[in-house]
């Protein structure tokens, strides 16, 4: 066995110190990094089924229903009567955009930190992810 550390703890570590900077950052909109991932994708992909929006976002039906609960309740997004009688179509309301606008600024902020951070390492980074993230599972 290798003594070497896990590449999935490292890795879910690093994402956790992430999303923790972003939340800071993000924190005097109002957001948390998850919801403002979802309202960026919702704004830039349209009306759509929770099921289309999770194949989109790579999250599961369950967590995603969740957090998008928890935006609806704060009035960023609605749900409307989807293709057929029986989907329902999430989509971004007025309130849902501004909140984007809100955080838009502080998003940049904490994007700027990392860039700065990593320099020119960072596409080099996101090469390694894509190849994490294109694994047959």
């Amino acid at each position: 066995m290798t003594s070497a550390p896990c590449t999935c703890t490292k890795l879910r570590r690093s994402a956790r110190t992430l999303t923790a900077l972003y939340d800071e950052a993000l924190a005097p909109s109002g957001l948390t990094t998850p919801q403002f991932a979802l309202l960026r994708t919702l704004d830039r992909a349209g009306p759509c089924s929770l099921t289309a929006f999770a194949e989109r976002t790579g999250h599961d039906r369950t967590t995603l229903s969740r957090t998008i609960g928890a935006l609806e309740a704060q009035g960023h997004v609605r749900f409307e009567a989807g293709a057929d009688k029986r989907s329902r179509a999430v989509s971004l309301t007025e309130q849902g955009s501004a909140a984007i606008a809100r955080a838009l600024p502080c998003w940049s902020q904490a994007e700027d930190r990392i860039e700065a951070l990593l320099g020119p390492d960072r596409a080099r980074l996101f090469a390694i992810l894509d190849r994490i993230e294109a694994l047959p599972v």
